[in-house]
């Protein structure tokens, strides 16, 4: 159980450098600039600016750091590929594939997370208490 492996260091490592980035580059600077950040953000869904802000603040900031924890990988990583398929698909849909390179890299990196999960270094949970009565 304590064995070293490698498949589990590189989903760590993925997990924590993609999230990082994804945390510095775009879910720290919404937090930090709120409302010039809502004034900017496009909304090609018609939630509303502040719904849509408020997704990708949750996408770009709480998902990552659930993330980087290995807290409910898998599903922590799917908003991240949400918001970066509508920034393909619906907001910039004019970009080459050169420009927009950084979120199809994101759309690769969380979606290997999605498939490969955690991994084995994580942040484990007590079992859910319907578990327990169940043993």
């Amino acid at each position: 159980m304590n064995r070293f492996s490698a498949t589990d260091l590189a989903l760590l490592f993925l997990r924590v450098t993609a999230s990082a980035l994804v945390l510095f580059v775009h879910g720290l600077p919404k937090v930090l600039h709120y409302a010039s950040q809502l004034d900017a953000i496009e909304d090609p869904l018609h939630l509303g600016k502040t719904l849509t802000l408020g997704f990708a603040i949750f996408a770009e900031v709480v998902c990552p750091l659930l993330m980087i924890a290995g807290i409910a990988t898998r599903l922590a990583a799917l908003p991240i590929m949400l918001v970066s398929a509508i920034a393909l698909g619906l907001v910039h849909r004019e970009w080459t594939l050169g420009q927009g390179q950084f979120a199809w890299m994101l759309l690769i990196m969380f979606g290997t997370i999605a498939l490969g999960g955690a991994g084995r270094y994580r942040i484990a949970l007590p079992p859910h208490a319907s578990r327990q009565r169940q043993t």
